[in-house]
């Protein structure tokens, strides 16, 4: 897929045709973009990809076909189907497998700006409270120097109390870090939530004695969306800069300071910058242009109807905005406002994908040439799910959409609306030209009032920035792109290709080369061990390394991992710019001359000479009994590839085969036959070619390996023997059963007879002793307020019998004394009571009596009785009881009770 300059633009097909399609791709089995076998071929995990579970894969091929079913209705602008826009990534290199990285990381976090100047051979990188200056050829050697730039404890005190967050927030973040001038480099950090700035020497790398105020150059918030470029020594930056304050573009160290206007109408609604891009238009410029930063990002939609379809119910749309660097502002109105800025919709060209990741440039030699690179993610209603969509624009179609029409906020309906009305001259927001200053307007304070009254209510502008092609150049599912890098290289058939880099947002890296019919993922390397998002990638050509910045850590990794692929045809499919086959390795092709070189970028199938394939591999012999089952593995290294099996030359149908079938890890031969042994070839086929990968040699043998030693035994020895194993199975089943069962019994009744004897089956003694408290001759009960009185009372002042659970002695104090041998002499009886006592419960005693360890416990009444005396019945056989109990020996069981 080209570029769009010089191509007619595709018509957009119908609803009727579009519908019909994407429900084509669905029925097609959910291989969105790759063959339906491709699935078949490479996967730990069988029915999903490489590193991602069936469950979820399957669950976003149905959402985002949802979402490609909308746009067939909507009408899907597009020479193919939005299902061909996915691609597959060759290879797949997990973290275990990596080599050649080299990572740095400090006692810091978040290392997410970076500053790079290869030819000085430094990368710099602003962290959470440090700025680190790092050795560009090896990041890790241990040379790097550091300025340690925290926040004071005051500042972290006084975000704390204004409650923010003291383990994420409180902290001073680096978020700007660019060359100043010759001798100096300029930061900016938040500084816990008080932004502060400084010029540093380059050479001392320290910071100055006094700091600057950030306020209006950076965000207080770390996770707020920021952008900012240094520009012939003016800053440029673009964020939110305070807590309750709008969005807006700035410019600082300059002359003449700028932001937006905010009246009548907001520039800009809820924008969360993305990138910014400077464009030198004034170079070799037949007419004299200026400058301009180009400012990506996304914000809150208004009721807006632009030449594409209606999306006024889309919650936010992708912007790209521009300003001219010559821009000083009006002379009365718009006076230090931007008087060049202007904005227009960014499109993608699939309904829903309109959250603006991230955004990179390339420069093919001149401005003309320029094209940006944008990835986009699906918007914020469908967040259960994972997808993005890259797209390509090239400036001649920006600029395209910045000389359209306007359009024009209307009070009445509260919609945007294309304006049709007169436009004054100079044209509204376009910079100072040779034309403008030939008509005397050489600056943008000599601009008419009407010219400035129209800028201010006419930001946006009608014409939305299409796609080059008219069509994304990827959508991939199951992924979220969080960072996007770009490096063109010359191939050996002298074309120059793009290299996209694409960080996720789980911590993996995407590979991938921009081809004449889409794009190509060479392959996906994680990166980092725990899933993180990757948020910066920058690109050295000198060192021929990717920087790749995040929360954990910097990492440095080789532009190309060529001495991964082993064969020519592997180095030839993978179809790797940077890539070349010698005639007996892979090599990179910067690092010797191209002469005998072989690649082919566009074709992926060519140069390789018939046998370099890996033609020969040692056998690998198998053998089976007959009607086992039996697994040849096949590792198949490219996703893309389909396996293809060959049986003493024939090859084996991948279905309708009832005993062969072919898998995600081989050849899976089932009830073997003999007719099943022989020679197996297991091949990878990819864009015509075939490279072999694994031979086996399959003997399948009798099912009675021994038979020519039991033939003296009869036809039915073998079977007798099988019948005989069978019965010793099953009977010692049996006799484990009974075992268990009778263990069962002896348990329990060893259980019961412990029990009798008053003692716990785990062996414990058992507490006996209880405590009589209160003994009294009347049972009538007061209120609750007299059971809270003193404990060692003996009586209730109306002889309320009362009984409580006594308290038994732990064992540590009173242990159970064991019976002596010889019985001693009984002791003598206790005296009599008075006469006076003998009658009804007053003969009971009114003290603890314990005798042997025995205790007394009293059950206590807690119903009040009718009458103040209890029955005759009651206290006359309680009376006599205790009488008989007194003069008769307790008998010696520690567990007893009495009453």
């Amino acid at each position: 897929m080209g570029a769009a300059a010089g191509l007619e633009q595709p018509r957009a097909p119908g609803p009727t045709q579009a519908l019909p399609r994407a429900l084509a791709a669905l029925a097609r089995g959910g291989s969105w973009g790759a063959r339906p076998q491709q699935w078949l071929c490479r996967a730990p995990q069988p029915g999903g990809h490489p590193r991602r579970g069936p469950g979820k894969m399957l669950g976003g091929t149905v959402k985002v076909l949802t979402a490609l079913l909308v746009a067939a209705v909507m009408g899907y602008p597009s020479r193919r189907s939005a299902t061909d826009l996915d691609a597959t990534p060759r290879t797949t290199v997990t973290f275990d497998e990596l080599s050649g990285v080299r990572r740095f990381s400090g006692r810091s976090l978040n290392y997410t700006t970076l500053l790079l100047e290869d030819e000085r051979g430094i990368l710099y990188v602003g962290a959470r409270g440090a700025i680190f200056a790092l050795n560009a050829s090896n990041v890790a050697d241990g040379s790097h120097r550091t300025i340690h730039w925290e926040a004071s404890p005051e500042k972290q005190l006084d975000c704390l109390q204004k409650g923010r967050n003291n383990k994420t927030e409180c902290f001073n973040h680096v978020r700007f870090l660019q060359r100043l001038n010759s001798t100096h480099l300029y930061t900016c950090g938040t500084y816990a939530f008080h932004p502060l700035c400084a010029a540093i020497d380059a050479d001392r790398f320290t910071l100055p004695a006094r700091l600057e105020e950030g306020k209006e150059k950076c965000p207080y918030d770390p996770s707020r969306g920021y952008t900012g470029l240094i520009v012939d020594g003016g800053l440029y930056t673009a964020t939110r800069y305070e807590f309750r304050s709008l969005p807006d573009i700035r410019r600082n160290l300059h002359q003449r300071p700028l932001k937006m206007e905010e009246s009548p109408l907001h520039w800009l609604n809820d924008a969360d910058f993305v990138a910014s891009v400077l464009v030198r238009e004034s170079k070799d410029s037949p007419v004299g242009d200026d400058d301009k930063i180009y400012y990506f990002f996304t914000e809150r939609a208004g009721e807006e109807t632009t030449s594409f379809f209606d999306k006024s119910q889309v919650a936010r749309v992708a912007r790209v905005a521009r300003v001219c660097k010559s821009d000083v502002g009006g002379k009365k109105i718009l006076q230090r406002k931007w008087t060049s800025f202007m904005k227009a919709r960014l499109v993608c060209y699939i309904p829903y994908y309109e959250v603006l990741r991230s955004v990179c440039s390339l420069d093919g030699g001149g401005w003309a040439s320029t094209v940006f690179y944008a990835a986009f993610t699906l918007s914020a209603q469908w967040r259960t799910m994972e997808a993005s969509a890259v797209c390509r624009y090239n400036i001649s179609e920006v600029q395209r959409a910045f000389e359209g029409p306007y359009m024009e906020y209307q009070d009445s309906s509260r919609k945007w609306s294309r304006y049709d009305g007169a436009v004054p001259e100079p044209r509204p927001g376009s910079c100072i030209t040779d034309g403008s200053r030939r008509r005397g307007f050489n600056s943008s304070q000599d601009l008419p009032n009407s010219v400035l009254d129209f800028v201010k209510l006419h930001p946006l502008m009608f014409e939305e920035v299409q796609p080059a092609g008219g069509e994304p150049l990827l959508v991939k599912r199951s992924v979220a792109y969080s960072r996007l890098a770009v490096d063109r290289v010359r191939a050996l058939d002298g074309r120059s290709y793009d290299v996209l880099f694409m960080g996720t947002g789980d911590g993996w890296l995407h590979k991938a080369v921009v081809l004449d019919s889409g794009v190509h993922i060479i392959e996906e390397v994680q990166v980092f061990g725990e899933p993180q998002p990757v948020e910066t990638l920058v690109v050295s050509h000198k060192q021929r390394s990717l920087y790749v910045g995040a929360a954990s850590g910097v990492l440095q990794v080789p532009l190309a991992s060529c001495a991964r692929y082993t064969s020519c045809y592997d180095c030839i499919l993978t179809r790797d710019p940077y890539c070349a086959w010698d005639g007996r390795a892979c090599r990179d092709t910067a690092s010797r001359d191209s002469t005998g070189l072989v690649q082919d970028v566009q074709g992926g199938n060519a140069g390789c000479r018939s046998g370099s394939g890996r033609s020969f591999l040692p056998w690998k012999n198998r053998t089976v009994l007959r009607g086992d089952d039996v697994l040849l593995p096949c590792d198949q290294r490219s996703n893309l590839a389909r396996a293809v099996w060959l049986l003493n030359g024939s090859e084996v149908p991948g279905a309708g085969q009832e005993r062969l079938r072919v898998g995600v890890d081989g050849l899976l031969v089932t009830d073997t036959l003999p007719e099943h042994g022989g020679e197996y070839r297991c091949y990878g086929e990819e864009r015509g070619l075939r490279t072999l990968l694994a031979a086996y040699s399959l003997t399948v043998l009798p099912e009675l390996p021994r038979a020519a030693a039991t033939a003296t035994a009869g036809p039915h020895a073998a079977s007798q023997v099988a019948g005989d194993a069978k019965v010793v199975y099953v009977s010692t089943i049996v006799v484990l059963v009974v075992l268990c069962a009778v263990l069962g019994i002896v348990l329990l009744y060893v259980s019961c007879l412990e029990k009798r004897k008053g003692k716990y089956v785990l062996g414990e003694p058992r507490p006996a002793n209880a405590e009589l408290q209160t003994v009294s001759a009347s049972c009538l009960r007061k209120g609750r307020e007299e059971e809270e009185e003193d404990e060692e009372e003996l009586a209730y002042p109306d002889g309320c019998l009362r009984i409580i659970p006594g308290e038994a002695p732990t064992a540590a104090t009173s242990p159970v004394k064991e019976l002596p041998a010889v019985v001693p002499p009984p002791p003598l009886p206790p005296p009599a009571l008075p006469a006076e006592l003998t009658n009804g419960v007053g003969a009971l005693p009114s003290v603890l009596r314990k005798m042997n360890g025995n205790s007394y416990m009293l059950l206590q009444q807690d119903e009040p009785l009718a009458s103040p005396l209890c029955s005759a019945s009651f206290t006359e056989e309680l009376s006599k009881i205790l009488e008989k109990r007194k003069h008769t020996q307790l008998v010696e069981k520690l567990d007893e009770s009495s009453v």
